[in-house]
């Protein structure tokens, strides 16, 4: 589910979704925008309707559990860690 395998394509598996999906996030990005963007980038590349919403949100998950994006303000705001 996380990682492709036999049963599960490389395009579906949430590792990429979610790839997909930090793209697209942006200083000013609420959940349904990226929604949106996501959609238009799925119809660009004729994969439209492939990824449906709860998909979509477990991507969103992931990367809130991977700990590279958070929300404020009802925004999703990508972690930005400075190298010290």
């Amino acid at each position: 589910m996380i990682l492709p395998s036999k049963h599960m394509a490389p395009n579906r598996a949430l590792i990429s979704v979610s790839a997909d999906v930090f793209e697209l996030i942006d200083k000013r990005s609420t959940v349904s925008s990226v929604w949106n963007d996501f959609q238009e980038q799925q119809k660009s590349s004729l994969r439209y309707g492939e990824i449906p919403y709860d998909w979509f949100v477990l991507a969103i998950d992931l990367l809130f559990l991977i700990g590279v994006i958070e929300e404020k303000n009802g925004l999703l705001v990508r972690i930005t860690k400075n190298a010290t």
